[in-house]
């Protein structure tokens, strides 16, 4: 089944529920995540636990109840659930039917987020940086918005080679090289080549940064972009983006783009942090709105691809390899 640009499927992968700090110890909320209505709440281990959010005893929304512990309580009649979704009190009966019970979710904290996966348990945690692995990081969000079109076409812009020179005026020439890992959960997308020399900003350009220069694109799930700038470049370590991205209804994308950086110790270590996330915004706003008219509107019909878009084709296979969740839309998908 087609996995790529479906509103109806969601695939298995990471999806950003709210900042960690909106969700304090012993407190509870339910939200709405790719059209699953999710109870978060935090327990008094400070654990982030997730099931759905309506209580299978009368439906209850589970976000207006208590927390007990480690147990979610419900308003209505208190009956209390832990991560699992599994109940494990009834304050009126001492038995506990098998069928009282809600779905569970595996959660993780990263980047200054709560995030979810659409199954219980989660091959491994929110997707990292090679370069920042085992590294203490500081993350900055910006603010979240929206694009008219699915994830799955936001996404692919990071990896169209031509728009680097049409839209963004890049005339830099780059090789492609490409690393899926084994699980096919993740891509790998890396393009170098070298600067230009002929007009005087690229001289400047290529004075400062060398004559070298290549940034990666890695796709984690279909849902998550992690963008590295400035590899292999004098002056500069690699600047780290990240965006997050949400299917929205009306055919809408919710992208929340983080910024990410190995903290330094020290005061000075400090302000260089700062400064390199503040620039990598600043890189990340010039092209947002380079693309922005793009893709709001943009009616996608991939009829006439060229050589050059052999990128393109590979990360349109690798989603549809993806494996769908029980939060996808269509009614005859066996899970």
């Amino acid at each position: 089944m087609k996995i790529f640009n479906n509103f109806d499927i969601v695939a298995k992968g990471w999806y950003i529920a709210c900042p960690s700090s909106s969700l304090p110890k012993g407190q509870v909320k339910s939200l709405e995540l790719c059209g699953q209505k999710i109870a978060l709440f935090r327990g008094e281990d400070g654990k982030v636990r997730a099931i759905d959010a309506f209580c299978p005893h009368l439906g209850t929304d589970l976000g207006i109840g208590r927390v007990d512990g480690n147990l979610l309580r419900c308003y209505f009649h208190h009956w209390a659930f832990d991560g699992e979704g599994r109940c494990r009190d009834i304050p009126c009966q001492a038995e506990i039917p098998d069928k009282a019970r809600s779905r569970g979710y595996a959660t993780d904290e990263k980047y200054g987020f709560i995030w979810v996966y659409p199954d219980a348990t989660a091959p491994e945690g929110v997707v990292e940086f090679d370069e920042l692995k085992g590294k203490e990081v500081v993350a900055l969000a910006d603010k979240p918005w929206q694009r008219h079109c699915h994830h799955h076409i936001c996404m692919m812009n990071g990896i169209d080679a031509q728009h680097l020179r049409t839209v963004h005026r890049i005339n830099v020439d780059l090789k492609l090289s490409l690393h899926q890992n084994s699980s096919g959960r993740i891509i790998d997308f890396t393009l170098r080549g070298e600067f230009p020399n002929s007009t005087w900003v690229e001289k400047i350009g290529r004075r400062l940064l060398g004559s070298r220069y290549a940034y990666a694109m890695r796709y984690a799930d279909g849902c998550i972009g992690l963008l590295t700038i400035m590899k292999d470049v004098k002056l500069l370590p690699p600047l780290h983006m990240i965006y997050a991205y949400t299917p929205l209804p009306s055919g809408k994308t919710g992208v929340q783009p983080i910024y990410v950086t190995a903290k330094r110790e020290g005061i000075f270590g400090g302000l260089v942090a700062r400064f390199l996330l503040l620039l990598t915004r600043w890189f990340y706003y010039v092209l947002r709105d380079e693309d922005g008219q793009i893709y709001d509107n943009i009616c996608y019909n991939p009829q006439n691809l060229l050589p050059i878009d052999g990128n393109l084709v590979v990360y349109m296979a690798y989603v549809n390899r993806l494996e769908p969740s029980g939060w996808s839309k269509t009614t005859n998908l066996v899970i």
